[in-house]
């Protein structure tokens, strides 16, 4: 009797442990799948930004700097290897879009241009998906990350090399309050 009692036991922390192991590995493809869908959306951004770019030329060659600065921060954004390094490029990449477009503001002429505003239409668009699959990869991070942090899981982790991942956050810059002025 004592026999059967140790193997039941035996076999209930072997289920487990493969329970916890499997969920481990089907919450890490989430996260990868996740920032990979995330990806295709900021590859599309990057693929408009020299359309764009070249828009704004036409009317403001004297902006070269603003322009090079949007080129340059996409070009670090798009070529970025780590996850830390993209959001990095990321933040930077917002706020150079944002210096742009206030270059827009400066001229009017720009701003009636059919496809200056095609352009920054089909970029709110990319910029719209870009944040609910920034939602969606957080939210799968953190279930990630919370599975490879809570007892009893964290011993599977810790066994089989599950790291903490990060958060798409925006940078401290991002946080502050928007300025409006009439």
């Amino acid at each position: 009797m004592t026999g059967w009692i140790v193997l039941a036991v035996i076999v209930i922390i072997v289920l487990w442990f493969i329970s916890s192991y499997n969920g481990l590995i089907k919450l890490r493809n989430m996260v990868r799948e996740a920032f990979s869908t995330m990806d295709v959306y900021m590859k599309k951004r990057y693929d408009l930004i020299p359309n764009l770019v070249e828009t704004v030329k036409g009317y403001a060659a004297h902006e070269a700097g603003t322009l090079e600065k949007v080129i340059a921060a996409r070009n670090t954004a798009a070529n970025a290897k780590s996850i830390e390094s993209r959001i990095e490029g990321e933040n930077a990449l917002a706020g150079t879009l944002k210096s742009l477009f206030a270059l827009a503001e400066a001229y009017p002429e720009l701003k009636a241009n059919t496809n200056f505003l095609d352009l920054q239409k089909q970029l709110q668009l990319i910029e719209t998906d870009i944040a609910s699959s920034r939602k969606y990869y957080n939210a799968v991070v953190r279930d990630y990350n919370t599975k490879t942090e809570v007892f009893p899981s964290v011993i599977v982790a810790s066994l089989f090399g599950f790291r903490h991942e990060k958060l798409f956050e925006i940078n401290e810059e991002e946080r502050g309050n928007v300025k409006v002025q009439f």
